[in-house]
């Protein structure tokens, strides 16, 4: 009866920092790993921006290097064809390329079900005949018809797509979606389905959606530290669409950090007397608890209280009498 094969630790061979990465800070090299997000959270165009990046050589996202570019090999099995190109050729404006150099080759097939095997053998066979350094299917939701989340189903899916980045030493990027109004929880565990989504990834990405709009990226590594979060913006440039960094929006002001702050604050920017009901508003707090702020700031002496309602103390009354 034969044995599995071992080697000492020390003779494992190693792997040179700087060839890492596929995409430098969001990709590993030769990893497995998903976009996750909530629906309409721009999974897709960032899924096809790493596209336009690894076949191209310029910078994911405009900002991220590409380590080791190469072909990339793609099955968008949501959107119509058409529409795939646009975007395709969106970010390639974006990133000052063309969509007609690129090496991204796009499965057509009007379904792959990576539950049959017949289906799991011919994507196989296109992998090792193309040899991308990138595959990229999207969604995960349209690739199968088991259980989502059953364990005992997802697991062998998840290891054939293992087996296949293994073999034959690419990277795997799997579109899946979150959990919806899932922003309170972990990104990892807001992905829709079993537990073994989350740790099957090598390199995650997730987008989320703030109450504000702003979409925020989360990044995620088995083996190397993850980036602070990022804000992003599908950006227009004519047709073109492509998503892109941002700059936080800046303040000149940082906000009160207490009641107290947060009362004078309203009542500095007012430039008149308040009354409760109208500061309760502004400051965002039960009627009980402010109520117990004026009266001690009243007490204290930096607060007036008068006809109109509450102002600040350094304002006289006379000042006040005369403003309109």
């Amino acid at each position: 009866m034969s044995t599995l094969p071992v080697e000492p630790a020390w003779k494992l061979s190693g792997r040179a920092p700087e060839s890492r990465w596929l995409v430098t800070g969001l990709w590993s090299c030769e990893a497995v790993g998903i976009v996750g997000g909530e629906p309409k959270c721009c999974k897709s165009f960032l899924a096809l921006d790493l596209a336009v990046a690894v076949a191209s050589g310029t910078p994911a996202l405009r900002r991220f290097p590409v380590a080791s570019p190469g072909r990339v090999l793609l099955y968008a099995a949501e959107d119509a064809l058409h529409i795939v190109r646009a975007r395709l050729e969106g970010i390639c404006t974006a990133a000052d390329c063309r969509l007609q150099d690129l090496d991204i080759q796009v499965i057509t097939a009007p379904s792959v079900r990576l539950d049959l095997p017949a289906d799991r053998d011919a994507l196989e066979r296109t992998v090792a005949d193309l040899k991308p350094k990138l595959l990229i299917l999207d969604p995960f939701v349209r690739l199968h018809r088991i259980d989502e989340n059953s364990s005992g189903e997802v697991a062998p899916l998840l290891a054939y797509l293992r087996e296949l980045q293994r073999r034959h030493a690419l990277a795997v990027l799997l579109v899946h979606h979150a959990k919806k109004t899932s922003g309170h929880i972990r990104a990892g565990q807001a992905l829709r389905g079993s537990s073994e989504f989350h740790a099957w990834g090598d390199s995650n990405l997730y987008l989320r959606r703030e109450p504000s709009g702003q979409l925020i990226l989360t990044v995620e590594h088995r083996a190397a530290p993850s980036p602070p979060s990022l804000p992003l913006e599908l950006q227009q440039r004519g047709p073109a669409l492509a998503l892109a960094v941002v700059a936080p929006a800046a303040t000149d002001v940082p906000p009160p950090s207490s009641l107290d702050e947060r009362i004078s604050s309203a009542l500095e920017i007012a430039e008149r007397p308040l009354p409760l009901a109208e500061l309760r508003l502004l400051c965002h707090v039960r009627n009980a608890t402010l109520h117990e702020r004026l009266t001690e700031l009243t007490r204290a002496g930096h607060l007036v209280r008068d006809t109109d309602g509450y102002r600040l103390a350094r304002i006289n009354t006379t000042e006040a009498q005369e403003r309109p």
